[in-house]
């Protein structure tokens, strides 16, 4: 099914969504090695040496460190693991603005063994149909070479909306961590503050991230409605693909047999023009299909979005959680009184 997402829009920053999106998450360091990433690459860079890229990547884990756990409370740590190297660094590396030697010493000895080496593997043994780096050694060392997929990941039109996807999902998986994986976001998922437009956890009631920022990715970074992409500065809202006002006004026809409509696998990034053109009507079945679509890709990804809609598709019966969207979306479509022709 990982491959389906790809295949559906086959470039690199489809790649990068994968790597960012669905890869398995036991720790954080993929995503500061991301962040790395786009910012060499964005300095227009081919290259660089080992040393160079270990100095973001443990600034960025640093600064998140300070806010939450970067690994599950259960993990196995030595006294020479990297996070308990930057625990104990931290405080220091705060002040002067960069790593301190050690801690340095630390990234650059972890970086290809804990994380480049899984950055392009998903679930499994599927690599990623792209590569954005290789890691070679000469006489000056170890070598970062940046690929030209990177490249065009950096340099392309989803490169804002590829950064701020990094960031929320590096958000949402440190506050699995923060409540413990095995424990409340696995057994509840997460909610939306429909008002905010942002997702909670439901034990601690914090935010998580935006909706948009969340889920986006799974849509390739298109409107659901109009199949456009969703530009960085573009006005966007979270489309009820079933519209709930339709569910209230049929209220009168009979008890509503559906699941609920506020919940997220029925949230879509959308362009509020198109949002607002689309009002109170059901969604068309293109609409429906690409809905299927999107919920699949986030069952593919790691906790706690996968477990949100593992519940939304339990609660209406359902056991088995992969392949079942379409089914599901067609019960609901069903759920709807006929819409009588006006006189």
């Amino acid at each position: 099914m990982t491959l389906d997402f790809y295949r559906a829009e086959p470039d690199a920053w489809t790649s990068w969504r994968m790597a960012v999106l669905m890869g398995a998450n036991t720790r954080t360091y993929k995503f500061a090695l991301g962040a790395a990433l786009l910012d060499l690459a964005g300095q227009g860079r081919d290259e660089v040496r080992l040393s160079e890229l270990a100095v973001p990547y443990a600034v960025s884990l640093v600064a998140h460190l300070a806010d939450a756990p970067q690994a599950p409370a259960d993990s196995a740590v030595s006294d020479t693991d990297f996070l308990t190297v930057a625990k104990g660094e931290s405080e220091e590396s705060m002040a002067l603005g960069q790593p301190t030697e050690r801690l340095l010493e630390a990234a650059q000895r972890s970086i290809p063994i804990m994380v480049m080496q899984k950055f392009h593997n998903l679930r499994g043994s599927t690599e990623l149909p792209h590569r954005f780096y290789e890691l070679v050694r000469d006489r000056r060392g170890t070598i970062v070479r940046l690929t030209p997929a990177l490249r065009q990941v950096v340099f392309s039109e989803h490169a804002p909306s590829l950064r701020t996807e990094l960031a929320a999902r590096w958000n949402i998986v440190e506050s699995s961590f923060a409540v413990g994986v095995g424990r409340t976001l696995m057994t509840e998922g997460v909610a939306v503050d429909l008002d905010r437009l942002v997702l909670t956890d439901k034990r601690r009631r914090r935010s998580v991230a935006g909706v948009t920022d969340a889920v986006i990715g799974f849509q390739h970074g298109r409107c659901l409605i109009c199949g456009q992409t969703i530009a960085a500065d573009a006005k966007v809202a979270a489309d009820h693909v079933f519209p709930y006002a339709l569910m209230r006004r049929f209220s009168g026809v009979g008890v509503w047999a559906g699941p609920d409509l506020d919940q997220l696998w029925n949230l879509a990034p959308a362009h509020a023009t198109c949002n607002s053109d689309k009002s109170d009507r059901p969604p068309t079945p293109p609409e429906l299909d690409l809905l299927a679509q999107r919920n699949e890709a986030i069952m593919q990804s790691p906790h706690p979005l996968r477990k949100t809609l593992q519940l939304s598709l339990r609660q209406a019966g359902y056991d088995s959680p992969s392949g079942q969207w379409p089914d599901f979306l067609r019960q609901v479509q069903a759920a709807y009184p006929p819409i009588k022709a006006k006189d």
